[in-house]
């Protein structure tokens, strides 16, 4: 078939896809930035993941071909997204050439629009097969992602269209601003919520001390620190309780930093009864397609994995995500969480489960954001993160609600170790009526919930984590905390815990109760 006549076929075609006002509204946008600046202009267009940047930029090529005698060529960086996006453009009647590296180019002549992925395409043009000299409209997919730059060169006198749900380059060296002439950022998450285009997340955070964490040349955390502290039994056993506590029955997708870790996740969730699978980058397609099949068609599944299904994964029955790492990069926060954020008939809400202190780092999941001041001050943005230190200082220890139950004639069971530093200091006091009075505390809820002193005593062996945190707090405030110190700080708060509620038991019990414990006849 002659390009002319496949043009013809290209620009008469229909599209069957209805748009929503804000894609429309985006749409026009962008066609006026067409109209208005320069035929090399650099335009950046934002829209959180789940609110449909496929089908506007394939509105858009489809539109574009239409009203001008240029070529268009979409860039991708992963095969996946590739495939998604050429049966996108189909859709929209859009005739494209996938540019992969079985691609026979003998035909490109008849093509005005191809998809291609970055690393394939470097490879056609550092060869010269493919005629660009015709491209009028270069779009980017999940621009933020770095690979692209080195194509930019070649592209020096055609309209550069990047779309992404994050603008922030995943190298901070390499700022998105230095790259693109202008930002035009897309619907909210909270309006897409609100409207009924995305699901809302319902949050749930554990704590989790993240001191062993290594932070990497690329600005994250390394996948040896993650392995070291993920693999461990504690964050094992959080991670079954959180699951357990929180998403149990339902299809559940747990993102992890490292291999190792995933492999750790499969076998605590496969002994303890749950059906699960792991999946990384070293599945072979078939076996990919196996597993995300048995994932789609299994209600109560859970999928562990690493990096491979922050992009390019769809899969709308998701209940739950579990973030089981730690990440410095606002843009995989957003990828992850995305992949439970798809609406359905039976869901409008789903789960998001913290474990590395990462809503402390970045705010909830939908919050509003402010893109553009990101987009022109990413450096100011990553330097003002909390870091880790900070986030564990501000820590509030909350007790397990199946031992909170067992608390449950006392009204409050929060001891606020700073506060109570502060206060300390002001008074002139000594740093040590901070022990003293936590161990009173602790005393007072163990003995309002207990019928004699032995059930105190057994009450007291259970605020292992609560005595830890409350010491970890206390060494922090007075700047002291080998970990021979602490241990041993640990090790005598438990003493004399024990000690103060042996001693002070019949007294406080008649204090607290209006009358002395009862004896056994």
């Amino acid at each position: 078939m002659a390009k002319s006549e496949s043009s013809q076929i290209l620009t008469e075609k229909k599209t069957d896809k209805d748009l929503y006002n804000y894609q429309h509204g985006a749409i026009e946008k962008i066609f006026k930035s067409f109209e208005e600046k320069p035929d090399d202009y650099h335009l950046l267009y934002q829209l959180p993941t789940g609110g449909g940047k496929t089908v506007i930029f394939s509105e858009i090529v489809r539109q574009y071909l239409r009203t001008r005698n240029k070529k268009v060529l979409v860039m991708t960086h992963r095969i996946e997204l590739c495939r998604q996006t050429s049966a996108m453009l189909t859709e929209f009647g859009v005739i494209n050439k996938v540019i992969n590296s079985t691609a026979n180019l003998d035909d490109q002549d008849e093509y005005s629009c191809f998809v291609a992925m970055v690393e394939t395409l470097n490879n056609r043009l550092r060869d010269n097969m493919l005629d660009i000299s015709d491209i009028g409209l270069v779009i980017i997919d999940e621009a933020h992602y770095n690979s692209f730059t080195k194509l930019f060169k070649y592209f020096d006198e055609s309209f550069i269209l990047g779309v992404t749900a994050t603008p922030l380059s995943s190298n901070i060296e390499l700022p998105m601003n230095d790259r693109y002439d202008e930002l035009i950022v897309g619907e909210s998450i909270p309006d897409l919520i609100d409207n009924e285009f995305l699901a809302r997340a319902v949050n749930y955070s554990y704590n989790v001390g993240l001191s062993s964490l290594v932070i990497g040349s690329n600005g994250d955390y390394t996948v040896q620190s993650s392995d070291d502290l993920y693999t461990g039994t504690d964050m094992l056993s959080r991670l079954l309780q959180a699951y357990e506590e929180r998403s149990k029955g339902k299809k559940t997708l747990i993102f992890n930093n490292g291999i190792n870790t995933s492999l750790y996740v499969y076998d605590t969730f496969k002994r303890a009864g749950y059906p699960i699978m792991h999946l990384d980058n070293t599945a072979s397609k078939k076996e990919r397609k196996t597993i995300l099949k048995w994932f789609r068609d299994t209600p109560d599944a859970i999928l562990t994995s690493v990096s491979i299904l922050t992009t390019g994964f769809d899969e709308p029955s998701v209940e739950t995500i579990i973030l089981n790492r730690a990440t410095r990069s606002l843009t995989l926060y957003y990828q992850m969480i995305g992949r439970g954020s798809r609406i359905t008939n039976n869901k409008s809400t789903f789960n998001v489960i913290d474990l590395g202190n990462n809503f402390y780092r970045f705010g909830a999941w939908g919050e509003e954001l402010d893109w553009q001041r990101i987009f022109q001050y990413p450096k100011h943005f990553m330097d003002n993160l909390l870091d880790d230190e900070e986030i564990e200082g501000n820590f509030k220890y909350e007790m397990p609600e199946e031992l909170r139950e067992q608390f449950s004639n006392s009204e409050e069971v929060y001891f606020d170790v700073k506060k109570a530093y502060t206060e300390c200091v002001k008074n002139g006091e000594s740093s040590k009526m901070i022990l003293e009075r936590s161990i009173e505390q602790h005393a007072t809820i163990c003995i309002e919930n207990s019928e004699d002193e032995f059930d105190a005593l057994i009450l007291a062996k259970e605020l292992g984590d609560d005595i830890d945190h409350r010491i970890e707090r206390y060494t922090k405030c007075i700047s002291k905390s080998t970990h021979n110190f602490v241990k041993w700080l640990k090790e005598d708060y438990r003493k004399k815990l024990r000690s103060f509620i042996r001693e002070n038991f019949d007294a406080m019990f008649e204090k607290i109760h209006g009358h002395p414990p009862i004896e056994e006849e």
